[in-house]
């Protein structure tokens, strides 16, 4: 069994504001409804039901995950769709509403069609919904149990728990393994997971692909900066990203040179206003987590790409040339600068693309140990299992872009994740709003604060990444339930939500 989870899984383009319940229901719902017309069931179906159990059904008004369970069952996909498409699908439903099935079959649907059992608690997963249909005589048609496992991921009830993969040309189980392979090949970290990739598709989809994700991650950035006004909720949360933006761009043409890291929790706040208020952001490894590696990325991509810290010394044999920089595929210098009259900014550009793809391959190297290992869902491991894991993952993405070790990145994720150990989830209101897009600006400092540290050292330390990994496993088994995503405890029980 192989950790490793592709970029394109762990990280996917959906909509906010939740990964485990928004998308993931989504997607459930979505395969309900074409698992019914390939069965020829459609016709007999008078009725469809869904109930949401546990988490799903604690917080699943403020995550909307009823809007979304409509939207997948009308067909509609969390990468394709239109997010305004999700919002209203439930909340807007009038007495006398009918449900077409994925462009088909049009039933009636009323609200109370989808039950709400939080203390119900099914034992694949605190995540679970279970969808039915009926025909007229009341009898069953179709019947799925869902469970949906953190970051966009589901498993129908009866699957194999874990992620089928096509052969990986480098398969590991955990850091340590990681790193030997690695020193066996005379790899990057960044290196292995692109011959991983590059085993399932074309090496040219992968670079795309992984464009794809960096344009979606900057598009929120952008999109979050410069949006006004209240969230979504009862809690009337104010964006602030755009504010901040406008202060520092003043403080900016005034001569005043403002520190990175000012800017860091902007993008980072950007992203999660945007993700609460249900638009188009990237699971990275969740949506509650989704503000900090684009943060991460973004900072560097601004302040640090162009300074000759970013783009690393190890040599690959994926070497184009880029004017004045030769880069590889990664981000990683293949051979020595080479001096042309090339366009600066173009250089400039292509050059940071690549160190973006290292990033993103770099993370996702370590995001696959968290999820194999561990956990990143927050109804199953508490915040530590979304915010800790993607902190990690920023913090192991930066290191390799500023010319970081194997041993180095993974000191940094090793740093980032301990000191996230215990976090619980406990959103005000069942909202992903309080703490959460706060906690993504704090991580997002976090992961540079990391980084920093391990490129100080030579990446010998003392605690693994391997024992944070299974340290966080225990600690979110451990973990009252209350604390892990049903507004039941911490921050939800002790603050008034109006």
């Amino acid at each position: 069994m192989t950790a490793y989870v592709s970029a394109f899984d762990l990280f996917s383009i959906g909509v906010g504001p939740s990964s485990s319940h928004t998308v993931g229901p989504m997607r459930a719902a979505l395969d309900f409804a074409r698992r019914l017309g390939e069965a020829g069931a459609r016709d007999p179906v008078s009725r469809i039901g869904c109930t949401l159990y546990g988490s799903l059904g604690a917080t699943g008004i403020g995550h909307g995950t009823p809007d979304a369970v409509v939207a997948g069952l009308r067909g509609l996909a969390p990468e394709t769709c239109d997010p305004a498409d999700v919002r209203s699908a439930w909340t807007d439903l009038r007495e006398g509403s009918t449900l077409r099935i994925d462009g088909g079959q049009e039933i009636p649907f009323a609200k109370d069609d989808i039950v709400f059992a939080p203390r119900t608690r099914l034992p694949g997963h605190p995540n679970a919904m279970t969808i039915t249909a009926w025909d007229a005589d009341s009898g069953i048609v179709a019947e799925e149990t869902y469970y949906s496992v953190g970051g966009g991921f589901i498993r129908r009830e009866g699957e194999d728990a874990r992620l089928e993969t096509a052969p990986l040309p480098h398969s590991y189980a955990d850091a340590a393994s990681l790193l030997a392979l690695c020193d066996e090949h005379g790899l990057s970290i960044a290196e292995l997971a692109r011959r991983n990739e590059t085993a399932m598709r074309p090496e040219e989809e992968v670079a795309a692909g992984l464009d794809a994700i960096w344009d979606a991650m900057a598009g929120c950035v952008d999109a979050g900066l410069h949006a006004d006004g209240v969230l979504p909720g009862m809690l009337k949360v104010k964006r602030r990203a755009s504010a901040i933006r406008t202060q520092l761009e003043e403080a900016e043409a005034d001569g005043h040179r403002e520190l990175p890291g000012e800017w860091l929790g902007a993008f980072a706040l950007a992203v999660n206003e945007e993700n609460a208020a249900g638009g188009r952001v990237v699971t990275a490894p969740t949506n509650g987590a989704a503000g900090i590696l684009p943060a991460v990325a973004m900072y560097w991509w601004r302040f640090l790409a162009d300074s000759g810290l970013g783009a690393g010394n190890a040599v690959t044999p994926y070497g184009e040339l880029v004017g004045s920089a030769l880069l590889g595929f990664d981000g990683t210098r293949a051979l020595d600068p080479l001096q042309t009259d090339a366009d600066a900014e173009a250089i400039a550009e292509a050059n940071r693309r690549r160190g973006i793809r290292r990033f993103l391959l770099t993370a996702t190297a370590l995001g696959s140990l968290f999820k194999a290992n561990a956990s990143i869902s927050g109804a199953e491991g508490g915040c530590q299992a979304e915010v800790g894991s993607a902190c990690a993952m920023a913090a192991g993405g930066l290191t390799a872009v500023m010319g970081g070790t194997n041993r180095q990145i993974e000191n940094a994720a090793e740093i980032a994740m301990e000191h996230h150990l215990g976090l619980t989830c406990d959103p005000i209101g069942g909202l992903v709003q309080i703490p959460c897009i706060e906690r993504n600006a704090i991580a997002a400092s976090t992961a540079v604060t990391a980084t920093r540290l391990a490129l100080r050292g030579d990446g010998s330390h003392y605690v693994s990444l391997d024992a944070v990994v299974e340290t966080m496993r225990q600690t979110g088994m451990d973990m009252s339930t209350k604390y892990k995503e049903t507004s039941e405890g911490g921050l939800a029980v002790n603050v008034i939500e109006c």
